[in-house]
């Protein structure tokens, strides 16, 4: 089973649309159980259209890695009950 931290990971691939037909299946059900995970999804795709919508320039991909990874790091964070990944 697909846990959050996992999800965190490819979160830009499902929502771009980019994962195979098993790895959606597992983030659908998924988010289907974790609510946590359904709002980070929400925010993520809120975010992306903002960002594209307010902006004329190309979305550095560097700086979307560290968000990216940054992410998965408060979510591992949670998960293991530390609340300061730093």
């Amino acid at each position: 089973m697909l846990m959050c931290r996992d999800l965190a990971r490819i979160a830009s691939d499902y929502i771009d649309d980019e994962l195979g037909t098993a790895q959606k299946l597992s983030v659908k059900m998924h988010l289907m159980m974790c609510r946590y995970c359904r709002s980070f999804i929400g925010n993520l795709r809120a975010s992306t259209a903002l960002m594209q919508a307010h902006s004329s320039q190309k979305l550095d991909e560097e700086f979307l890695r560290r968000i990216e990874e940054r992410v998965a790091d408060s979510l591992n964070a949670r998960n293991t009950g530390n609340r300061n990944p730093e």
